[in-house]
Formats: structure tokens, sequence, C-alpha cells
């Protein structure tokens, strides 16, 4: 009798263990266990068909499925940001298919104070208060055509200035000449100074160059000096502007719908051959966005023919670094540039002009496909 109860107690202490066990393993561990979130697929929207310029977005455009470019959904529409797309605008042609990006649609309302954008897409990326030029550029100044699109540039303009007679703006020297009086009356000398020939060889009369008058140190004789060649134009450099961005490197394109569906669209070739690629030209323009006044600037210098000239930086760096002007003092005495001496010596053959060197290796050989 009481070795039944006993095994009656032991029964019901072993089911209640096993009742616990099965808690804790069912309820308890998978509560404490850390849960892993569930991603949730996002939707953003497509042009479902497409969409001119000028409509008005309704729900029965609109295409709702996962982007294909996750880093893309910020730029986009959501399927939570409907009621912010429904009955805006689109700003160009969207063509079906397309994200529709938040930059493409705006106000659709006259009276709410955004103005519907007109014209090229390209227009919507300049700033309020800014304005977009062009001005010519080259491999050399535009780092090696490393300008892309996109880009943020500093602008250096180099000059060549001159002296001038402040009444007829030209170039020093003046050229000076005589005054011939009445018939028979001979041409006054100016005493102390050299009487030469004029070009035509008429009369003697003074130089036609205007010079300046010293006194030579060893026979402290007056001559009169005239400069040996025309003024030499002296050349300094500045930056003018940073952080610039660059729009457009090279010619945008005129036909923006063929661009796109040629664009989306390749030509098949027969035989399952690659497209033809065909040579582009290098581009010689470069269009950056600026402010009104720099505009102005850039056209009085591209009309005066200064060469303009681009440096690259990181798009990231928004800093402004103060520059001096670059000019032979500025070169002489900032990088400690010694004047030579004249000496009892020099270097033949004579060298005027300082050139690089021509090498053989310079010359690419391109021997063409068979």
């Amino acid at each position: 009798m009481r070795g039944g109860r006993l095994f009656i107690v032991l029964a019901l202490v072993l089911l209640i263990v096993l009742v616990g066990a099965w808690f804790v393993v069912t309820r308890v561990l998978p509560a404490l266990q850390p849960s892993t979130p569930t991603e949730t697929a996002i939707q953003v929207y497509y042009a479902g068909q497409p969409i001119a310029k000028g409509m008005v977005i309704s729900e029965d455009l609109l295409l709702a499925q996962s982007p294909t470019d996750a880093s893309l959904v910020e730029a986009l529409f959501t399927v939570d940001e409907k009621a912010d797309l429904l009955g805006k605008t689109a700003l160009i042609d969207i063509a079906q298919g397309k994200a529709i990006f938040k930059e493409l649609v705006g106000e659709a309302s006259p009276g709410s104070g955004t103005a519907i954008s007109s014209g090229p897409p390209w227009a919507n990326v300049i700033g309020k208060g800014q304005t977009a030029i062009t001005i010519p550029t080259s491999r050399l100044a535009s780092v090696g055509f490393g300008v892309a699109d996109g880009a943020h540039v500093n602008v250096i303009a180099c000059m060549l200035v001159v002296d001038v007679d402040p009444s007829y703006q030209s170039a020093l020297p003046n050229y000076v000449s005589a005054l011939v009086g009445p018939a028979g009356v001979p041409p006054p000398v100016m005493p102390g100074i050299t009487v030469g020939l004029n070009n035509s060889g008429v009369a003697p009369q003074v130089s036609p160059f205007q010079g300046r008058t010293e006194v030579e140190s060893a026979f402290q004789q007056g001559i009169y000096i005239v400069a040996s060649e025309p003024q030499r134009p002296r050349p300094v450099c500045q930056m003018i502007m940073q952080n610039i961005p660059v729009l457009k490197l090279g010619n945008f394109p005129l036909n923006v719908e063929s661009v796109a569906s040629n664009a989306a669209t390749p030509t098949p070739q027969a035989g399952g051959e690659q497209p033809q690629t065909t040579s582009t030209p290098a581009p010689d323009i470069v269009t950056l966005v600026v402010s009104p006044q720099e505009a102005v600037v850039l056209t009085y210098m591209v009309y005066t023919n200064t060469p303009l000239y681009l440096t690259l930086r990181n798009g990231g760096d928004d800093g402004r670094i103060g520059t001096e002007s670059a000019t032979l003092q500025f070169l002489l005495s900032q990088f400690n540039i010694t004047i030579p001496v004249k000496l009892a010596y020099s270097l033949t053959p004579r060298v005027d002009v300082l050139s690089l060197p021509f090498l053989p290796n310079d010359i690419v050989t391109v021997t063409p496909e068979q």
C-alpha cells in the first residue's frame, strides 16, 4: 500500500517536471532568443504608362514594384508616400516603366506658388538663383577630361597685362614725330636728341619711338634711349572661382526623347553581333553652374580670349582657400628662384626657347586588327 502511494507521488513529480520542461522549451526559450528582424519588401512607384510633361499624376498611371537599386529608394516615391505623389504634375516626359523620381514632379495647382518647370530635364538640376554657362575647354584644361558631369571644380584664369596710353589706349611706347612748319621752313631740331630717319625717308626727324633721356656715365653726355623691341606683356594667373558644379562636359543631346529611347533599346545586329560603336569627338566645351555675376565675368573672359583652366576637387569638399596671384615676382620670391648671374662663359649651342625634348618612345604605333 505504501509502495503504491510512493509510485503515484513519483509519477506526479515526473509529470510536473515534463510539463515544466515542455513549457520552458516551447514558451520561455523562444522568448529569450533575440528576434531576427523580418525584412519587408519596399515598393516604389513606376510609370505604368507613358506620362507626358504637364500631366497630372493619377492612380491609374502608377505601378508599384520593388526597386532595381535599393540605394535609390530615398529619391523615389514609396507606396507609403502615395498621397505625396497623387495630384502632382510631371515636369518632363516619363517613359513607361521608368521610376518616378521626386525631382520629376511638381505642384499642379496654378495658385500653389510653385511654377511648373519647362524646358529640358537638365534645367531642373540648376538651383534657384543660379545659371548655367558654357566655356571653351581642352584636354589639358579639363584635367584630361576627368571633369565629368556632376563634378566640382575650381576655375583659374590667366591673362597678359601691358601698359597703355590712357588717352589713345594703345600700348606704350608711343610713336613721336617732328612738327613740319609752312613750306620752306625746315623742321625744328631738338637739341640733345639723336636724329634719325623715318620709314618713308623723306626728311630727317627724331626717332619714331618715344624714349627717355639719360646721361651716359663715362662721358657725361646726354643720350636718348629708345626701346629695342615692343613692350613685353606681363602674365598673371589667379583662381577666380571655387567649388563650381559641372553640369555637362561636351554637348547636350539635341533630342532628349530620341536619345533616351535609343539608349534604352539598343539596335540588334544580324547574327547575334554586338552593336557597332561610333567614335565620339573629344569635347571642347564645358557647362558650369554659377551665379549670375560669375556668368557675366566668364562671358567677359571668353570674349577677351582669356584662357580658363579647371582643377578637379572632391565633391564633398565645400571649403574655400585664399590664393595669391602667380606672377614672375611671386615665383621668384615664393620659391627662392635665383636670377642667373652674367658669366664669362655660356652653353653651346645657344638656347633661346625652353621645350620638352622629343623622345622616340612618345610615338605609339597602332596596328589595325585583322
